[in-house]
């Protein structure tokens, strides 16, 4: 049988105090937690890695990306740096950004426990299946650890095209997490941990989702839940 992927849930915190007390409803039910670092008014990597146990995410997503950071790209990427300096678990690190960028930030976790996400979003459609082969293929060649592939899926053709990007990474033996915002991509954000996928993000509640189509945690663990007693039933 095999493992399920990890449920994150993404917090987006003005700072550190705010992400405590909002992670604390969804604690035991999440295995990683995404601090979002472009939602913080002055990012503070040092004391949220002083909040939490479980394993950390740190993300700074530019506004390129669908994010809230608007400054300067050294800007952006210095508390990536200190994440790693500190020995997190995660640090996110998009696809489109500086290739220079990204060596300097694996080079730094060389010493490091920390793993690199790389990610790549697409927040109107769900590209060819050439295109996301094309998309994975760099990322495995990438020198990154594990990738995250999230596009938005208008039909059920566009969710299983991204699903089915999931085949090759598992033959390659690359951690992959890849699902579908929208509406129509809901089932991937759960069919994904089930299918290989490394990782799934799910937000604090329905209203606080930090991305279209996704699953409040509450839900996402509930539905895991009835999943495996069916399957275990059955």
């Amino acid at each position: 049988m095999m493992e399920r992927g990890k449920i994150c849930v993404s917090i987006a915190g003005i700072d550190a105090a705010a992400v405590h007390a909002e992670v604390q409803p969804v604690l035991e039910k999440v295995d990683v937690i995404e601090i979002r670092l472009d939602s913080m008014a002055e990012p503070d990597v040092a004391r949220c890695c002083g909040l939490f146990r479980k394993p950390l995410l740190f993300t700074n997503r530019p506004v390129w990306e669908g994010g809230s950071f608007s400054r300067f790209e050294d800007e952006r990427v210095r508390p990536l740096f200190a994440a790693v300096d500190l020995q997190v678990a995660y640090v996110d690190f998009e696809l489109r950004a500086d290739p220079q960028l990204r060596s300097q930030l694996l080079q730094a976790m060389q010493s490091a426990p920390t793993r690199m996400i790389l990610s790549w979003h697409d927040f109107t459609s769900t590209p060819t299946a050439k295109e996301l082969a094309g998309i994975v293929g760099q990322m495995m060649d990438s020198g990154a650890h594990i990738g995250k592939i999230v596009t938005t899926a208008h039909s059920p053709a566009d969710v299983l095209r991204v699903l089915h990007v999931q085949e090759r990474a598992l033959a390659a033996g690359f951690p992959l997490s890849c699902f579908c915002m929208g509406e129509a991509g809901r089932i991937s954000r759960l069919a994904t941990l089930y299918l290989g996928g490394y990782m799934t993000y799910g937000a604090l509640s329905d209203v606080r989702a930090t991305a279209p189509g996704q699953l409040s945690i509450d839900r996402l663990y509930a539905l895991c839940r009835e999943f495996e007693k069916g399957r275990d039933d059955g």
